[in-house]
């Protein structure tokens, strides 16, 4: 597949800058791909589309304050973004970052900590460590911000309302720097409501990273470096996939995050699982553990694009773009939704 096909015209003015009120208000395009059909619904109605013995598959993956500021020893605002960790320092992005040098010392905005700049890394990553040191959450909780994606353009500074609205209801496990977004759309009422009609509910965990806003960097997409992103599937998370397996249910993910930890399990029985995964899901690709996919509409040149494109296909999900382009959707994070049956 080629970086050309990837491509698609969006008016500025369709990229969402805030998201709606109730969340399961935002509208839902539905796609058959037996047959092509769209449908143009309204989210809550996805209850519809569920049946008994399927299984909606939630990544509870948290959002943290990802996003803080340092100063120079000139004076000079750097902008950090947390990543992770690794062997005791910290993963993180710095912009601008051109003239920052290893054992340069950032002091920290907020807070009596420095980070020692230790090596420079890929994309604009440095390796860093925290002095005096401190765990990251606990530094984050009181400098950090909501890390909003580079889309979100209406200020300097996030809301206050994107600290719950930026994050799914059903959220636990603090570690991601941007929300799996095909999830903001559940409401608890509606979960519930799902639940009563007989459908099972299972959580994975993948703690979404900054890589997922990185735009595909070859023309030949099997030219394309795919970013890692660590999930955990529990023993109980196991036991409900192969449950719906045995009941001849559906598994659904919620989400390109959910899909990415299904398709990075076998094929045969599930089994809980913790490690990272590369993997790039892009046309020919034979989906194996997804049957229904629901979903947000995903940036030009993106891999959550090739995604979506190899889950249906490359021509039906150019129909589908270009219906919700002519019914003045919202795209992306904040915007509607997809449900690709």
């Amino acid at each position: 597949m080629k970086l050309s096909e990837l491509q698609y015209g969006l008016p500025p003015e369709l990229i969402a800058q805030h998201a709606v009120e109730p969340r399961d208000a935002s509208r839902l395009l539905v796609l058959h791909r037996d047959s092509g059909r769209i449908e143009h619904r309204t989210f809550r109605d996805v209850s519809e589309y569920l049946n008994a013995d399927d299984c909606l598959v939630l990544n509870n993956t948290r959002v943290i304050p990802a996003r803080f500021f340092c100063r120079r020893a000139t004076g000079g605002r750097v902008e950090g973004l947390y990543l992770h960790q690794r062997d005791g320092a910290w993963c993180v992005m710095l912009k601008p970052g051109g003239r920052l040098k290893v054992g340069e010392r950032l002091a920290c905005d907020g807070a009596d900590v420095q980070l020692r700049l230790e090596a420079k890394l890929e994309r604009g990553e440095w390796l860093v460590r925290p002095e005096p040191d401190t765990s990251p959450l606990d530094l984050l909780s009181q400098v950090g911000q909501t890390p909003l994606p580079p889309y979100i353009q209406r200020g300097a500074e996030p809301e206050a309302g994107d600290v719950t609205r930026y994050q799914t209801v059903y959220a636990q496990e603090p570690g991601a720097v941007a929300a799996p977004t095909a999830g903001l759309h559940f409401t608890p009422g509606l979960l519930n409501r799902i639940a009563t009609n007989g459908v099972r509910r299972t959580e994975v965990t993948l703690h979404v990273g900054a890589g997922t806003f990185v735009p595909v960097e070859a023309e030949d997409l099997a030219g394309h470096r795919m970013h890692a992103e660590w999930f955990e599937v529990s023993e109980d998370a196991a036991a409900a996939l192969d449950a719906t397996r045995r009941a001849d249910g559906r598994l659904i993910a919620v989400g390109t995050t959910a899909a990415r930890v299904l398709e990075s399990m076998g094929a045969s029985d599930f089994a809980a699982t913790q490690c990272w995964t590369d993997i790039f899901l892009y046309p020919p690709y034979v989906f194996r553990n997804v049957d229904v996919l629901i979903t947000n509409f995903h940036l030009p040149g993106s891999t959550l694009l090739a995604l979506v494109m190899a889950f249906a296909s490359c021509e039906q999900i150019r129909t589908a773009y270009a219906a919700a382009v002519a019914e003045r959707y919202r795209f992306y994070s904040y915007g509607d939704a997809m449900l690709i049956l």
